[in-house]
This record gives C-alpha cells, structure tokens and sequence, in this order.
C-alpha cells in the first residue's frame, strides 16, 4: 500500500517537492490539502499517514500559527527537511512579460519575490492559496496575460514557459517543513526536540528556563515568543534544542517543567542538514 502524506497544495508546489525528498524512494499517496488545519484533520481521520508542513523560512520568518496546530491536533514531530525554494515567473507559452497584467502566486511567495515584483509595475500581485495551483489554473483555463510564481517543477507539470527564473529577493532563501504523525504511533528518536511553553508571569521566569537549558549542556536553536489569547502580557515560547546524549535532555525537563506553568513537547526527531548554515554563521 502506498504512504498516504498530507500536503497543503497540489502537485508541483513546494510541499510536493518536500514531501518526494525526505520520503524518497517510497510509494507516495498524495493527501492534497487547502489549509494546514486541513492537513492535521486527515492526520486525525486516519486518511493521511504522515503531515508535511512549512514552519519557518529565511525571508518570512517562523509560522507560528502552525506551531499551535501541533498540539491542538494530538500530533508530533518525526523529522524535518530543509528545502532551497526558488521562484520563477512563468505563462503560457506565446507571452510576452510585457503582455503579463496579473501575477498569481501564494502570499508568502509574493513576499518572497516583492521587490522583482515592484519593478514590474505593469503587473498587479493577486494572492492565491497555493504555488502550483496558480500555474495550474493558468494552464487548465489558458488565462492571458496572466503569469504565475510557483517552482520549475510547475511549469513543466503545466507546460508553461518561465519567463524570468528565480527571482526570490534573495538566493539563500530555505523553508523549514516538519514531518509529522499521530502522537501514538511515533517513535521519539533523534538529537532534536522542539517545545513550546508557558512562563510563569514573575521576574526571572523565562531565564530560569533558559539557565536549565545551558546547565544541562542544551543547545538552543530557536526561540520565538507568541501572546497567549485572553491572557494579556503572558506568552508562550516555542525553543528548538539539540543535545549530544538523549540524558541531557531526559533530565532536563523535570526542571523546566518546575520553572513553566504549561509544557508540551512537540516532537524529539533528527535533525535536517542545514544547507544555509555556512551563509549564516
């Protein structure tokens, strides 16, 4: 039987790509989903085995709101895959850019490519839900004058021509995509683990957490804070952490679950390559 995965998009988008690479060489059955929560309703149906989803990306930064899906869904974390996204402006075959009047493309790919897009000044951003469905429309309904922002992949599902290719503000752009499954049917393996909690609302909360986490020889790779809904001034944190022997971990979170008012873990997993590392460092 094929592996069911969730993806939100459709053939060609990044999520597609994703997904193809950290299972490859498996039989993939595409879950192909609108929204994430979309995504994690498959999960919890039984229809999807596997999740994949975007969390965070060079340019725009963490998608916090996914992090809550998480834990509201009864999910987690199994791995994670670093993926190089380059976005390429493409039409059907036969236009010009200077016919191209409307550029369709998902919200986040357009902040991508803002200011290639800016200079076009001929052509009007149109936000769409999904990459490769925007090329796919083009395609299906033979829309002129219109061009998309989506991967290569897409524009030769499509047969479409690309116009100008990678035109993302900047090369080193990367997303960061979870690999998730139903909490109780995963294995919690890996050197990687990524929490969210609550702090208490006193002086010294958040670094009491943050001294276990280096009195336990913990490395912190993200931390990212997020109001907490109906509870002014009090936030949540979501840290990733890496260690070199699972005991540091094991025994480090008695402690941290004493310093926070609410702890969960969202997954314990390996660790992706980081392709960007040397650009950042």
């Amino acid at each position: 039987m094929p592996m069911k995965v969730a993806i939100q998009g459709g053939q060609a988008s990044f999520h597609d790509v994703a997904a193809r690479r950290f299972f490859a060489h498996t039989d993939l059955q595409l879950v192909e989903c609108q929204t994430f929560r979309q995504e994690f309703a498959e999960l919890s149906k039984g229809c999807a085995d596997f999740v994949v989803m975007a969390v965070e990306n060079t340019l725009a930064g963490s998608l916090l709101s996914n992090y809550a899906l998480v834990a509201q869904f009864d999910a987690t974390i199994v791995g994670e895959i670093y993926l190089q996204i380059k976005q390429n402006l493409m039409a059907l075959p036969g236009q010009a850019i200077e016919e191209i009047r409307t550029v369709r493309s998902h919200p986040i790919a357009l902040q991508q490519c803002s200011e290639f897009l800016e200079k076009q000044t001929h052509m009007r951003a149109l936000e769409s839900a999904d990459t490769a469905d925007s090329a796919r429309q083009i395609c299906e309904q033979r829309l002129t004058g219109t061009a998309a922002v989506a991967s290569m992949r897409a524009a030769e599902l499509y047969d479409l021509t690309v116009l100008v290719e990678s035109i993302e503000n900047i090369k080193d752009n990367y997303t960061r995509f979870w690999i998730l499954a139903r909490h109780k049917e995963a294995k919690h393996e890996g050197e990687k683990a990524s929490l969210v909690f609550h702090v208490k609302h006193e002086v010294g909360a958040l670094a009491r957490v943050l001294n276990t986490l280096c009195d336990h020889s913990l490395n912190l790779g993200l931390i990212q804070s997020v109001p907490i809904p109906g509870r002014p001034d009090e936030y949540a944190f979501h840290v990733d952490i890496e260690w070199n022997e699972r005991k540091q971990f094991e025994s480090a979170l008695p402690q941290i679950k004493q310093e926070t008012s609410y702890l969960y873990v969202l997954g314990q997993y390996k660790a992706g390559e980081k392709p960007y590392a040397r650009s950042f460092s």
